[in-house]
């Protein structure tokens, strides 16, 4: 039985999710902008699904929109509250750390300038200029899982604030001090292909993209009804439980730092220990292959992550390990599930040091 312990990067459906979502396949597959009854009726549940977003995520309904993805959020987002500042020389400012898809937009939309962080990953405050086309700071790390502060960053600086939340959203409450954030449903259970772009009423934001003559002019493309009302509903759901289960998950993610720390060699655990995503933890193994070590997981049937999150494929080491200057060698990352048990956390704990001795002892180590 596999033991999938890589709910960073995307989570099983929600089970409150899997049932809105069929249940809207049949009343949900109209075009939302005509006026007959079935296009009414799906105009209805788009309309639910917004007001449901918005208050699970405590914003106004008319702050909310849904994208295609995550990236696409965090693309308008970002770029929309950047254009004023643009035409005018401005840089884009943004955190060492932020998700790749943050650095690729700031690289295409203007001059990127990196604010530095600390070896726990949080953004140095004095570092932020007080004028910027716009300042992106994440609510939390998608890697080491460290907060960021946010509403101390939107208190410092005048320019507008951008949060990327994808890590965060539904999991913590959401920070103050933002213009415009952005979500990823298939984070917390929702299904993927569905992103929550958020714009603070009167943000000076400007569609950065062609527009189109859909329900929602932030946004473009026919709506996916049903896996919109499907994010919806898994958001509530996940809000709902998310006193119990961030709890739980704190109190694991805390014995797994612990036993690793204590029971495997030079080994480093980065990332704030306490102030923190509640699920997730990396650490880096000196002497040894990160993608090595997820094989041999695997063969476990223990499911983790290596490397980078979000360019791993380049097979280039990490850029937010590299930033907070830890190390980025056998580098792996450990984020549970919401149904995770103790008994699962324990069983990985024992066999990580034989599996890392192992390894060690190929390259005569």
């Amino acid at each position: 039985m596999s033991k999938d312990i890589d709910a960073a990067s995307s989570t099983p459906l929600h089970p409150a999710a899997r049932e809105a979502f069929l249940a809207a396949l049949d009343r949900g597959y109209a075009d939302p902008r005509r006026l007959h009854a079935t296009a009414r009726d799906a105009r209805l549940l788009l309309d639910n699904a917004r007001e449901a977003t918005a208050d699970a995520l405590a914003v106004r309904p008319d702050e909310v929109s849904f994208t295609a993805t995550g990236t696409e959020a965090v693309h308008r987002g970002l770029l929309g509250l950047a254009y004023r500042g643009l035409r005018d020389g401005l840089p884009i400012v943004h955190t060492a750390v932020e998700h790749s898809a943050v650095l690729h937009a700031a690289r295409w939309g203007g001059t990127p300038l990196p604010v530095a962080v600390d070896t726990a990953g949080h953004v140095d405050l004095a570092q932020l200029p007080s004028t910027a086309a716009v300042v992106a700071v994440q609510s939390a790390n998608h890697e080491v899982g460290t907060l960021q502060p946010v509403a101390e960053a939107g208190a410092q600086t005048g320019a507008p604030l951008f949060m990327d939340a994808c890590a965060s959203m539904g999991r913590l409450p959401l920070p103050q001090g933002w213009s415009a954030a952005a979500g990823s449903a298939h984070k917390w259970g929702g299904p993927a292909g569905v992103g929550v772009l958020l714009v603070r009423k009167g943000a000076r934001w400007r569609n950065p993209f062609p527009g189109d003559d859909r329900v929602d002019e932030r946004t473009s493309g026919f709506e996916n009804v049903p896996a919109i009302l499907a994010a919806a509903a898994s958001l509530q759901a996940v809000v709902a439980e998310r006193d119990e289960v961030n709890a739980r998950q704190h109190a694991l993610i805390a014995l797994v730092r612990a036993r690793v720390a204590a029971e495997v060699p030079d080994v480093q655990v980065v990332g704030d220990p306490d102030d923190r995503l509640p699920h997730l933890v990396t650490f880096s193994c000196l002497y040894v292959d990160g993608e090595a070590l997820v094989h041999e997981l695997d063969r476990r049937s223990f499911g983790i992550a290596s490397g980078s999150a979000c360019t791993s494929s380049t097979l280039a080491p990490s850029h937010v390990l590299e930033a907070m200057g830890v190390l980025t060698h056998g580098n792996v990352r450990v984020s549970l599930q919401r149904d995770t048990t103790r008994e699962q956390v324990e069983a990985f704990c024992d066999v990580l040091p034989e599996v890392v001795r192992e390894l060690r002892a190929r390259v005569g180590l």
